[in-house]
């Protein structure tokens, strides 16, 4: 008898002392995977840190715009104008706005997308740009359509809808021949 009751102490002190370790292993097990879900939501997406707000630079370029080209990538979409040899420093303003606008007018121009963006480049175009006037991008991730607004006064002003209001880059590559390009990303997602 002695030995069934030695047993059924130790069999509830065992008891006893494995419930908290499966308890502390629970929460922890538990914590971790809140803490790796946090961390997942906060990481961005492809490591894309870049915002969407405005994305300016103010001098001004003589060459003028010639084409426009687009291209999906793995975690954006891109916009690439390609501009003329000219003379100064190529500028732009990129933003995010409730309607595109026609420079000279002000009047609003329909592009479709959840969200769009006005491009004005400080350069002048002497054709329309894309030069069909418009460019839809059916079956993209993040781009919808492609717009031309006017060149006005040497800037030239296109709008592209995207899906939302997601983050974006600019960037000015110079070409070996001393033309420029004028890069747009938009990333697929935040």
């Amino acid at each position: 008898m002695r030995t069934i009751t030695r047993f059924l102490a130790v069999t509830a002190a065992a008891a006893a002392l494995a419930a908290p370790a499966a308890a502390t292993r629970a929460t922890t097990t538990a914590t971790s995977t809140a803490t790796n879900t946090a961390t997942a939501a906060t990481t961005p997406y492809c490591g894309i840190a870049w915002g969407s707000l405005a994305k300016t630079s103010n001098p001004l370029w003589t060459g003028a715009v010639r084409a426009a080209r687009y291209g999906q990538h793995t975690c954006y979409d891109r916009l690439v104008f390609d501009i003329a040899e000219g003379n100064g420093k190529l500028g732009y303003h990129v933003r995010y706005v409730s309607s595109v606008t026609s420079p000279g007018s002000g009047q609003p121009v329909a592009v479709t997308g959840g969200a769009k963006l006005q491009v004005t480049i400080n350069a002048p175009a002497t054709m329309r740009i894309p030069s069909s006037g418009s460019v839809t991008f059916t079956g993209w991730r993040t781009f919808r359509q492609l717009k031309w607004v006017g060149s006005f006064e040497g800037y030239t002003d296109v709008g592209l809808g995207v899906r939302a209001r997601l983050p974006m880059r600019t960037l000015v590559l110079d070409n070996a021949d001393g033309s420029k390009r004028l890069v747009v990303d938009v990333a697929h997602f935040w």
